[in-house]
């Protein structure tokens, strides 16, 4: 079990805003800051932190509770800025009921909102 990451960013200002726009459908805020650094809290954890440091482009998956937080992620996602990266929908391929979509954020990072649709699977 993953307690928290750290999501490397160029501009720590600007990344802060972003995650604090893009997060809020899925319930996330943050819960404190520790110089270049934003802890964001789900409700049960803190298990987010956008750090400012050198980066190196990696790949972040949050669950939603709904289709419609994958939703909300990814409109939220691109009026902030992001690029498309695979817009909402079944990735049949990931697994039969994975419905997610996918942004790059300011920095490149992959992120993406999922959502576990049981009804799909056999």
């Amino acid at each position: 079990m993953i307690a928290h990451t750290h999501l490397h960013v160029s501009d720590y200002e600007r990344s802060k805003a972003f995650y604090l726009k893009v997060l809020a459908p899925l319930g996330y805020s943050i819960s404190m800051e520790v110089g270049d650094a934003a802890g964001f809290f789900d409700g049960r954890n803190t298990d987010l932190w956008v750090v400012k440091d050198p980066v190196v482009p990696t790949h972040i998956a949050f669950e939603a509770k709904s289709r419609e937080e994958v939703h909300a992620f990814y409109e939220s996602a691109l009026l902030e800025g992001a690029v498309d990266n695979g817009g909402p929908g079944y990735r049949p391929q990931y697994w039969p009921g994975y419905y997610a979509a996918f942004v790059r954020d300011p920095d490149g990072h992959n992120i993406e909102a999922v959502w576990y649709d049981h009804s799909k699977v056999d």
